[in-house]
């Protein structure tokens, strides 16, 4: 069984809204929504532990009353990044495995987390070829520094999946170094547990912008309104 930390602290700062980006509607339905919905028909998810920004619990409250999720809900304030608020998350996880999710991903499947879960390893991410170059580049001075091979490069989804204690440990060892990451794979790899990926869709991508926000809700049409 799993425990889903599902990443909703965002205050829509680059979308432009006077609420959390999470709290818009697509297709008249909030973005958050998308994912407690699917990771509600996930047999396998057992618990959901949702983190909400300051002075926007009572909202959130809310939804889970309106939509009828069934599946149990913590709800944990966030963090003042994404690595603080998944190390909040993480001890209110009942299961001794994992599921990191974030709700600006409102197009992840009940296929991709089944494909998650279905894999053997325990340490697991999404993730998609990289379609452009890329090049290493001294920020300072704007030279570039080299070249980078894109074959051995993936670009990193979510969901994601993971031994807690593992991802436990790694989040331990990156208080103790003082680092911050901002995504769990690279951290947990980074800690010395072996993380895999299973090929994810370019249809799972992150709500930022407005013109992200307008692209979700052409996928999200209603095939027969391509019939019209």
């Amino acid at each position: 069984m799993y425990s889903l930390i599902l990443l909703n602290g965002g205050v829509g700062a680059r979308i432009g809204a006077d609420q959390p980006k999470q709290l818009l509607k697509l297709r008249g339905i909030p973005i958050l929504v998308y994912s407690l919905i699917t990771a509600n028909r996930v047999k396998d998810i057992t618990q959901i532990v949702v983190n909400y920004p300051p002075e926007w619990r009572e909202a959130i409250e809310e939804l889970l009353e309106a939509y009828a999720i069934t599946t149990p809900v913590v709800l944990v304030e966030a963090g003042d990044s994404r690595h603080s608020s998944v190390a909040a998350m993480l001890p209110h996880a009942t299961n001794e495995n994992v599921i990191i999710h974030e709700a600006a991903r409102p197009l992840a499947s009940k296929a991709d987390f089944e494909a998650l879960i279905a894999d053997e390893h325990a340490n697991v991410s999404l993730m998609t070829p990289i379609s452009f170059t890329v090049a290493p580049v001294d920020p300072e001075t704007h030279e570039v520094t080299g070249s980078l091979d894109r074959n051995r490069l993936r670009n990193v989804q979510l969901p994601q999946k993971f031994a807690k204690a593992d991802l436990q440990q790694a989040h331990d060892k990156a208080a103790h170094d003082h680092t911050v990451y901002t995504e769990d794979a690279t951290l947990v790899a980074d800690a010395g547990h072996p993380v895999y990926f299973i090929e994810g869709s370019d249809v799972n991508f992150k709500v930022t912008t407005p013109t992200d926000l307008r692209m979700a809700g052409f996928l999200l049409r209603p095939e027969e309104e391509d019939d019209d």
